[in-house]
This record gives structure tokens, sequence and C-alpha cells, in this order.
């Protein structure tokens, strides 16, 4: 009948044929590319011919490269046109190389993070030593006493004064 399905599949060709539509337009320029209808022993020339095309709308900055790779495409496939298609595919990347890319990024982020406050971290720990030290120093020269048991105010003395000197 007339249900879902049917319907379903009127519209997918009407899209179809819409796409071919638009296709016809855009191959203008692709009708003169070699095709499969072509007898097998006039194959060559008709290559020969497609590359001639392409050299003459090529710029002068890529023609080393697009014709290794059409060599290439030429010579491992019998459709040129492929080459033209992984061309294309070169240029863009790949969802996967893209979320390596990403992923690289994160990794080198974190890695520079993790420096940084180790770096922090034993700037840190230096300062404290320093500043335990001279305590320890400190705590040593105002802690001494007589013979008698009493601070030696001598050594409290020079102290301060050392302690005003370098503040000056």
């Amino acid at each position: 009948g007339r249900g879902f399905a049917f319907q379903r599949k009127q519209k997918i060709e009407r899209q179809y044929r819409k796409l071919l539509r638009k296709g016809r337009k855009v191959r203008s320029q692709q009708d003169d590319l070699f095709t499969d209808t072509y007898p097998e022993h006039l194959k060559h020339l008709y290559l020969a011919e497609e590359e001639m095309l392409k050299k003459r709308r090529r710029t002068p900055g890529d023609s080393v490269l697009s014709e290794e790779k059409l060599n290439k495409a030429t010579d491992t496939c019998t459709f040129p046109y492929r080459s033209v298609v992984t061309e294309g595919k070169f240029k863009k990347k790949t969802s996967n190389q893209k979320a390596k890319e990403e992923y690289e990024k994160i990794k080198a982020e974190r890695a520079r993070k993790k420096e940084e406050a180790e770096k922090r971290k034993q700037q840190r720990e230096e300062a404290q030593r320093l500043y335990k030290q001279k305590k320890m120093e400190a705590y040593k020269i105002l802690s001494k006493k007589t013979k008698k048991g009493q601070p030696n105010l001598n050594l409290q003395v020079e102290f301060l004064l050392q302690k005003i000197q370098q503040n000056t």
C-alpha cells in the first residue's frame, strides 16, 4: 500500500534525483575526464590527453607535487580521477588525527603545569630550609648561658646589632 515505508521510499527517490540534477551541473568540467567506457586499447591516449589538460589548468607552483601524485595514481589504479579525490583527503584531517593532536596539546599542557608546580614546591622547600637554618642560628646565639647559668647579654647585643645592620 501507500503506508509509511512507501512514502519514505518516494522521498529518498526524490532526493536522489535532485542530487543527480545538481551533479550534472558540477560534472560539466569533469566530462572531459577519462571514463571507463573507452576501449581498452585507447586508454593510454585518453590518459595522456587528460594529463595535458591538467597541466594547462595547473599553476606553476604545485606542478611538481601534483605530477608525482598523478603518476602514482595512474600506476596504482585505472581511474585517474581517484587521484583528485585522494589529494582532497590529505588536505583535511580526519577526526582521529584531530583527536590525537588535541590529546597531545592537553598532554603537553599538563606536563608544563606539573613542571611549574614542581618548581614552586622546590622553591618553597628551599625557602623553608633557609628560614629554619636562620632561626636555629638565632636560637643558639640567644640561648647561650654563662658559667653561672645566666643569659649571655654580650652575644644577644651583638646579635641585635647584626640584625639592625642587615636591615639598613
